[in-house]
């Protein structure tokens, strides 16, 4: 289960505008493939109490990952599309990562 902060940037200092809400299961035998059901939470401006959902295939040792857009609520009624994943930074530690998502999406 995820229920991460949703930022405009990369860095601790950047402005959070949501969350980004869901689940991820390892979905591949022979890579880190994961499956993805994600909604991006928005809480701040104009798209406040909007969505967008994701379903999708993450792999994650990709330099760039591409999910579908499958719908959305609010401002993001009836959308469509799809985001690119990039990881940005990951710990080896901690297993923790930012990963930048680029969203291209038709609505309502």
């Amino acid at each position: 289960m995820i229920d991460d902060p949703l930022t405009d940037g990369p860095e601790m200092s950047s402005k959070m505008v949501g969350r980004a809400q869901g689940f991820y299961a390892l979905a591949s035998q022979e890579e880190i493939g994961l499956l993805m059901s994600m909604n991006f939470a928005f809480r701040e401006g104009k798209y406040n109490s909007s969505t967008i959902t994701v379903l999708g295939r993450n792999t994650v040792f990709s330099k760039v990952r591409e999910m579908p857009v499958i719908g959305g609520s609010g401002l993001f009624r009836f959308a469509r599309g799809y985001l690119q994943a990039r990881t940005h930074t990951f710990d080896q530690k901690t297993e923790g990562a930012i990963v930048e998502y680029t969203c291209f999406v038709l609505h309502y």
